[in-house]
């Protein structure tokens, strides 16, 4: 049994009573910084916004283009995701101004994965979120690097966990991170600390051009790099090719996905099945058995990893929880809307658990990396996009893969684009590397610091 002791007078400025506030590890976290220089967000910061009033949402309307709109999912552990934002026109922009985005904030996630914080660097001239991001600007003798860093330390984190409120849905309010703690170190170590997160940033740019070299290749070799395929607006369809699809929706047989199969057709393109194998979603988790387990929001779809699990026990597994992953299998969603996330199984994730939302690829002749730059590029995603039927939830069939087509590519085209699919995986790698020695090294700090102090308590 694990239990804290309170006095009353410590209930402090809290305002708190829930015996999860009180938890040891909260205390010992908030203990430690409390022993060395530090300061409360409140005063380190020259604004600290979120959305506004919460009755703005109603004047929300989505946009095809615009201005691009984030939500605190996006908010990862040291980066943002602008990979597939929302969009809003200026009018909305107007009436959101309290919660647009700025170079240089720190951004702090209140919902969703609550905790997660990352710097505004390189974003769109004109961001907006929402009502669940925590907009930190800080005074000018403060590095956002280095509080972004601390907030994704165990010592931020533990903090911002600790707040939470709610017995249905727990969110963070503004006012509760006024209160934060956080940690004055000297110039030189927060510098140190700031180049780490910098490049750790680098080495994400990096991951994204290696891996857009390797997709400009791929169509490149196939004639598609300049390829533009749009929707007409009126075209005849024979009855007998109704017949032979079984399908009367118009969008079927729009002439673009014709106009594909016959590039693909022209570069020896074979059908589905005879080059590439879906596996069969047929899985049940052990009861007691500990598993990762990978949904959709777990794909980084940028590059095309897995970025995150759920650590679930089979017996808690949901029942779409049926696929066991492989080193190199390519996994990808089969549900409209989300045919993007697309992800190469790296040796790590080897026994990971996956939903039955995904496809799971493999192919002895099409390298894995080519196989994934093939499934997130416009030749599988069209295609895919074709296939999908459904009402409620469209999602595409496993019989449609049997109409589709692939090419492949000579080895040594294959073994090119595998290289850039390599280093982009390595350099995204790198960057959370980077990440993590930040944190570590500030987690570091704190002890030390922290231990010094109480030793010259004790001398004292």
């Amino acid at each position: 049994m694990i239990f804290s002791i309170i006095q009353k007078s410590q209930l402090g400025r809290a305002d708190r009573i829930d015996s999860e506030f009180y938890q040891p590890e909260y205390l010992e976290i908030v203990s430690k910084v409390s022993k060395i220089p530090h300061d409360t967000l409140e005063n380190i910061s020259e604004s600290l916004l979120s959305f506004g009033a919460y009755s703005l949402t109603s004047f929300i309307q989505w946009k095809e283009s615009g201005i691009p709109f984030i939500t605190a999912e996006d908010v990862k552990e040291g980066f943002i995701n602008l990979e597939n934002p929302r969009f809003i026109d200026e009018k909305v922009d107007e009436i959101l101004k309290k919660s647009r985005v700025h170079e240089n904030e720190v951004l702090l996630a209140m919902s969703g994965k609550v905790g997660d914080a990352a710097v505004a660097v390189d974003i769109p001239s004109r961001l907006n979120s929402n009502q669940d991001i925590v907009k930190i600007k800080l005074k000018k003798e403060y590095s956002p690097y280095f509080l972004a860093v601390f907030l994704n330390s165990k010592f931020g984190r533990l903090q911002v966990l600790r707040l939470p409120v709610g017995s249905v849905q727990q969110h963070i309010f503004l006012w509760q991170t006024k209160s934060l703690l956080i940690p004055n170190f000297s110039k030189e170590f927060v510098v140190r600390i700031e180049n780490l997160y910098k490049f750790g940033l680098k080495e994400i740019k990096n991951s994204k051009t290696f891996y857009q070299q390797a997709e400009e290749l791929l169509l490149e070799e196939l004639g598609l790099k300049n390829a533009v395929f749009e929707d007409d607006l009126s075209y005849v369809v024979n009855f007998s090719g109704v017949q032979k699809s079984d399908r009367v929706d118009s969008d079927f047989f729009q002439p673009k996905y014709e106009e594909l199969i016959s590039i693909l057709k022209k570069n020896n393109a074979k059908f589905f099945i005879e080059v590439i194998e879906n596996v069969p979603a047929r899985f049940n988790p052990k009861l007691d058995e500990q598993y990762k387990y990978v949904e959709l929001a777990n794909i980084n779809s940028s590059i095309g990893v897995i970025d995150g699990y759920e650590e679930v026990l089979g017996k808690e597994a949901p029942s779409r929880a049926k696929r066991i992953l492989k080193e190199d299998d390519v996994i990808v969603s089969s549900v409209e809307g989300s045919l993007d996330k697309v992800a190469l199984v790296a040796e790590s994730q080897n026994g990971y658990l996956a939903s039955t939302g995904f496809f799971q690829f493999r192919s002895k002749e099409i390298l894995p990396e080519v196989l994934l730059t093939l499934a997130k590029s416009i030749i599988f995603q069209m295609q895919l996009k074709k296939h999908c039927t459904g009402t409620i939830l469209t999602a595409v069939p496993n019989e449609a893969l049997k109409q589709m087509y692939v090419p492949v590519l000579p080895k040594t085209s294959q073994a090119k684009i595998a290289e850039l699919v390599r280093k982009s995986h390595e350099a995204r790698k790198k960057s959370k590397e980077l990440l993590e020695e930040a944190k570590r090294k500030v987690e570091e700090m704190i002890d030390s610091a922290s231990s010094l102090q109480v030793e010259k308590g004790g001398k004292n």
